[in-house]
């Protein structure tokens, strides 16, 4: 079993930047896929960005366009988000989640495609 705890997320202004942070503990050796998501109120869980655990590539949907990096660290256990040029749409609840599978080269995309979840962190972006 592996949990997640996010942590970073708080208030900020519209154009500042914020670093949001993912923990993993448990059987961390059987994740392949760190992802992040997010949930803004009445809309459906977004995808955000993801990284191979083992070999560090990462991938972003075109929607956010440049502005999320991700990064891991694989001794600390512990993945990174860092957002950049924040606007008042980007408010949402961000998830970290974990995927297994037996190609460690895909970077899944999808909700349904990550197993285990963490409670999420809530970002606010004022105007």
């Amino acid at each position: 079993q592996v949990q997640l705890v996010e942590s970073g997320g708080g208030l900020v202004q519209a154009g500042e930047s914020l670093r949001l942070s993912c923990t993993a503990s448990g059987r961390t050796y059987s994740i392949t896929t760190l992802g992040w998501f997010r949930q803004a109120p009445g809309k459906e869980r977004e995808f955000v960005a993801a990284i191979s655990w083992n070999f560090g590539s990462a991938y972003y949907p075109d929607s956010l366009a440049g502005r999320a990096t991700i990064s891991r660290d694989n001794a600390r256990n512990t993945a990174f988000l860092q957002m950049v040029s924040l606007k008042p749409e980007d408010t949402a609840v961000y998830f970290c989640a974990a995927h297994r599978g037996p190609n460690a080269n895909y970077i899944p995309h999808t909700r349904n495609e990550y197993e285990y979840w963490g409670q999420g962190t809530q970002v606010t972006v004022s105007s």
